[in-house]
């Protein structure tokens, strides 16, 4: 932070009349040493955080922003971007040196930059308050994940347990120094297991540690945590103009306004709302021919769904799971980028990496043999490292960048249940579409082709971010990837056409459940942050008020309740912003019916044009633009309807 403090004063302080390159191309450029080791930082706090390291963290992340907003609040360097961005018009930039100016001037002025006096420094103090809240909000939460253990003593406990859970479940145990069988709240534990035991005691035991996550003991309730953060995020808003957090963090959005946000989940939540209503009634039904008497609960609803599913189309999960092995669906979503792309993958054994779990892989052009970049794969669930799925950089792609190396190191990480030794882990339909999902981060880091790194990869709008990621889950189910890689682990044999068409045949089941648990979480995100006086929110009251005012069924609920909800309380990113994945979803929706339109779902025309306008080209355009340049006019909301089917 030294060395970089130095280096910042030396471009401010330059004699020298400012230019794009002594003072855009050389700010973009600097930071080498401190991005590398923060990069290092962020993702061993992330994905192998010890005691150690954690108390590191705490200390830490409060300097990091404070070094952040003096950056962004430094006088002489926002002078000197000020005077290039007024004449910008007329310097004769190529337009990604102009996408450069203009995203480093509203950075900046969205930092606080325009501010005077006290108003300029109580912003710095509220980012450094607010870096230490997210870190101990992140780790509260990880220490309730870590705290909870189900042992499973008798054969009554296990009862209704399919063979890849029980190997899953002796991992976890082990790991825990346990001899036999144990839950923990990895979700890819938890919906399993919500889903087969027949004991309906310990599935309501599950359930419940899962959703009081965040509040499960005292030392360790996040509810204050999050107010404070709540209040804070509220005057930072008004310090610079605007009536809201929501306000101020749309800006920077496709969206623009929380009445856009509004309009759209409204668009899906009635009828989502609808559908889960209708599927609860089925679900009861089905459960009273059981004997079952009483409402089904949140605990009751995997586990009649899966028996649903099996009853009206014959398919059932546990007959899928073992075409879906980890190994081979990780070599599928190689073939499928392979066969759209150009790129293939290659492990490289005996790097040290900073855990045995974590693979290497030198990803290079098919035609040409050249470097495209570094992927790192980090598939498995431990204490260790947070919980959920994510994609993230330890170096960004640059060709602006001192010393070569200009390609980018990847990284994805996820948190499947390892199965025992000697045997595959095997994963469900939706752990196969979140290992696409992240895989669709990770092209888009990989593929980035820009000069400079701010504009690089997914450093794009919040809520265009999630198109290349959401519309990569499609090629996890195209045919031709299905029928080389979906091979059971038992038999070997490529899964059967006929559960190839139950497969799709199912895509609409559910998804009143699945779209409600998902909408209700962002509708009340958004509402969170359009309170104009925060400070005088209850977190508990005002989760079961908007539940209430919104329908939110019972035995539905939030998919992140907010006591745990760290995409809007462990970094300000997805703060008033957890909407991004259904409005890259409409264009997600929108943009792969264009391969379905043409019978092809490796249509070589249409990928090289995904490749270009939405995977390479980074933040060098405007993303509507960069949408309509692929798909040759804007996205259509009713594909999504359709998509989901609610229409």
């Amino acid at each position: 932070m030294a060395e970089n403090r130095a280096e910042v004063d030396a471009l401010a302080s330059s004699k020298a009349e400012p230019t794009f390159e002594n003072t855009i191309a050389a700010l973009d450029r600097s930071a080498q040493n401190l991005s590398r080791i923060l990069g290092v930082f962020f993702n061993m706090t992330a994905s192998e955080a010890n005691d150690a390291l954690q108390a590191a963290e705490r200390e830490l992340m409060p300097k990091v922003a404070a070094h952040q907003s003096w950056f962004t609040l430094h006088e002489g360097m926002f002078k000197r971007i000020d005077t290039l961005y007024q004449k910008r018009q007329s310097l004769g930039l190529k337009p990604e040196e102009l996408r450069l100016l203009e995203r480093y001037h509203l950075d900046f002025v969205m930092a606080g930059a325009l501010l005077k006096g006290r108003d300029r420094e109580r912003y710095a103090q509220i980012s450094e308050e607010l870096a230490s809240l997210f870190t101990t909000f992140s780790q509260n939460v990880l220490g309730d994940e870590g705290a909870f253990c189900l042992e499973l003593k008798t054969d009554e406990d296990r009862a209704g347990l399919p063979d890849f859970l029980l190997d899953a479940a002796k991992s976890v145990a082990q790991s825990k120094g346990i001899d036999g069988y144990a839950i923990n709240l990895s979700p890819s534990m938890v919906d399993p297991f919500l889903t087969y035991s027949k004991r309906r005691d310990l599935r309501e035991k599950v359930w419940r540690a899962f959703k009081a996550r965040g509040e499960s003991c005292p030392e360790r309730d996040t509810k204050a945590i999050a107010e404070k953060i709540l209040c804070l995020r509220g005057e930072m808003a008004r310090l610079m103009g605007y009536k809201t957090f929501a306000d101020y963090a749309l800006v920077d959005r496709m969206a623009k306004k929380p009445q856009a946000v509004s309009d759209l989940l409204m668009r899906v939540w009635e009828p989502a709302k609808k559908r889960a209503l209708e599927e609860q009634k089925d679900l009861e039904e089905l459960a009273a021919k059981e004997g079952f008497k009483g409402p089904i609960m949140g605990w009751d609803w995997h586990h009649y769904t899966e028996k649903l599913r099996a009853e009206r189309y014959n398919l059932d999960e546990a007959e899928l799971k073992p075409y879906f092995q980890l190994e081979n669906m990780i070599s599928a979503m190689f073939d499928a980028a392979g066969r759209l792309y150009g790129v293939d993958f290659k492990e490289i054994k005996g790097v040290p990496l900073y855990h045995p779990d974590a693979r290497l892989f030198e990803v290079r052009g098919k035609s040409d043999n050249a470097m495209v970049g570094v992927f790192i794969v980090d598939s498995y669930t431990r204490e260790t490292k947070r919980g959920g799925a994510w994609m993230s950089e330890f170096r960004g792609q640059s060709k602006n960048r001192q010393g070569g190396y200009p390609y980018p190191i990847i990284i994805n990480n996820t948190n499947y249940a390892k199965a025992s030794a000697g045997k595959p882990t095997l994963l469900s339909l939706d752990e196969v579409h979140t290992l696409f999902h992240e895989f669709g981060h990770g092209l888009h880091g990989l593929l980035s082709d820009v000069t400079y790194e701010r504009l690089a990869g997914t450093n794009v709008l919040r809520d265009f971010v999630e198109l290349p990621s959401q519309i990569n889950e499609h090629w996890s189910m195209a045919p031709e990837i299905l029928k080389k890689h979906a091979l059971h682990a038992q038999t070997g044999q490529s899964i059967p056409d006929r559960l190839v068409k139950l497969i799709k045949e199912t895509e609409h089941f559910n998804q009143g459940f699945l779209t409600v648990a998902y909408a209700s979480c962002a509708l009340i995100d958004m509402s969170l942050h359009q309170v104009e006086k925060p400070e005088t929110i209850n977190l508990a009251e005002f989760e079961k008020a908007e539940c209430a005012r919104l329908g939110v069924p019972e035995a539905v609920g939030m998919r992140h309740r907010l006591p745990q909800f760290r995409h809007i309380f462990a970094d300000n990113g997805y703060a008033a912003g957890y909407y991004v994945y259904m409005w890259a979803e409409v264009l997600d929706a929108d943009g792969y019916e264009a391969f379905e339109e043409k019978k092809n779902p490796f249509d070589p025309e249409l990928a090289a044009k995904l490749k270009q306008y939405i995977l390479s080209a980074g933040n060098t355009m405007d993303p509507a633009e960069a949408y309509r340049k692929f798909r040759g006019r804007d996205p259509d909301v009713k594909v999504l309807l359709r998509a989901r089917g609610l229409l």
